[in-house]
Parts: structure tokens; C-alpha cells; sequence
């Protein structure tokens, strides 16, 4: 199982409409062979990030998504706020679950080495 962050730096005047951006989203990764869930995290300090956080049963489940036509059409779909909403470049993080409290029989994720999105 891994889990995956994207850090998106959203200035407090495009907030809302970041958010309604996720509430109307596509949906398309819900159907994805190996996905679990998705979570929108809104940031409660001053200066940080909104958080896209995916769960994968795999990185081989997660690699599938992104180079999936759901992906391509679930970001197109989606919107795009202007460049000027952001006042940082997004920080994407994958993470692979070693150990999970509510799956305690859960093997963990191979150790993959490091990932790129570019």
C-alpha cells in the first residue's frame, strides 16, 4: 500500500475556489483498479498547503492512474485556477505503508526507490 501528497500552495483569495474545484471533480480515480481513497485536506496555519491525499493498494496501482486517459481527462475536467493562485510549486510525495493500525496483517510495500513525476 502507498499513499500520495500533493502539496498545493492555494492563496487565501482562491481558496473557495479550489475547493469547489475538488466537490465538482470528475471522479474518475474511484474506478481505478487498486484505488482506495481520497481525501482533500484544507490547511488550518497560515502558509500551508492544501493537501490532495491519495490511497493505493500498490505504486504499480498509482503509476497505472497517472499515465492512464482517466487521469488526463480527470485533471482536464477538473479546471484550472490562474498561475497566480499559487504561490508555490506543488510538492508531490509518495509514501509506502510499512504499517497501517486498522490492517494489522497488511504486508508492507516493497521498497520501491525513488519516484518522479517528471
Amino acid at each position: 500500500m502507498i499513499t500520495v501528497a500533493n502539496r498545493i500552495y492555494v492563496k487565501p483569495d482562491y481558496a473557495e475556489a479550489f475547493e469547489e474545484r475538488f466537490r465538482e471533480r470528475a471522479g474518475l480515480v474511484d474506478k481505478m483498479p487498486g484505488f482506495i481513497s481520497n481525501q482533500i485536506l484544507r490547511p488550518v496555519n497560515k502558509d500551508d498547503p492544501y493537501v490532495v491525499f491519495t490511497i493505493w493498494n500498490s505504486r504499480h496501482d498509482f503509476l497505472n492512474w497517472v499515465s492512464s486517459d482517466e487521469f488526463v481527462k480527470g485533471h482536464a475536467q477538473s479546471g484550472t485556477l490562474p498561475k497566480d493562485a499559487y504561490y508555490r510549486l506543488n510538492v508531490l510525495e509518495m509514501h509506502e505503508v510499512i504499517q497501517d493500525s486498522s490492517r494489522p496483517s497488511l504486508v508492507p510495500e516493497p521498497h520501491g526507490g525513488p519516484f518522479s513525476m517528471h
